[in-house]
């Protein structure tokens, strides 16, 4: 048998600790793939959503802008059937870049007041103010009070500021 002799110590002929490598930061695991991933599409949607939602207040800011300036150039001159014939197509403008196209462009007369009144408090197009719409933009003078139809107009835009279609 071979003893050790008694002076020697038995651990002395091993390795010192040995540290592994620190873990590499490329190439990430899985899942920081896929929370990239998740980030860049919430980012995309984001970005989406917030051009869109600017598109739409864009339109009420430029309808609203465009409401003072008709109300402007009627308080100077006194011209009520150009002044009709903006609201009109102020209105329709409106209409078209807030709703589906489809829905709004082909409207016409009782259809188009049916369509406003739909999208309104009441029905004020076609038993109240709005029915000027229907003839009102057509003739030398109208008969009709142009701020009770501004009134409408700008009461309508302010309800259909964030339509959902």
């Amino acid at each position: 048998m071979n003893t050790p002799a008694v002076g020697t110590d038995p651990l002395a002929g091993l390795r010192a600790y040995h540290l592994p490598d620190a873990p590499s930061w490329w190439p990430p695991a899985p899942g920081w793939w896929g929370l990239a991933l998740l980030l860049l599409l919430a980012g995309a949607f984001a970005t989406w959503w917030l051009a869109r939602r600017r598109r739409r207040r864009a339109a009420y800011r430029q309808a609203l802008e465009e409401l003072q300036a008709l109300r402007t150039t009627l308080a100077s001159g006194r011209d009520t059937a150009s002044f009709a014939r903006g609201l009109s197509k102020l209105l329709r403008r409106y209409a078209i870049a807030v709703f589906p196209h489809n829905r709004v462009a082909a409207l016409s007369g009782e259809d188009w007041l049916h369509f406003l009144d739909q999208h309104a408090d009441g029905t004020p197009f076609q038993q109240g103010a709005g029915r000027q719409l229907l003839d009102a933009p057509y003739r030398r003078q109208p008969d009709a009070t142009s701020t009770e139809l501004a009134d409408l107009v700008e009461r309508w835009i302010q309800v259909n500021r964030e339509v959902k279609p």
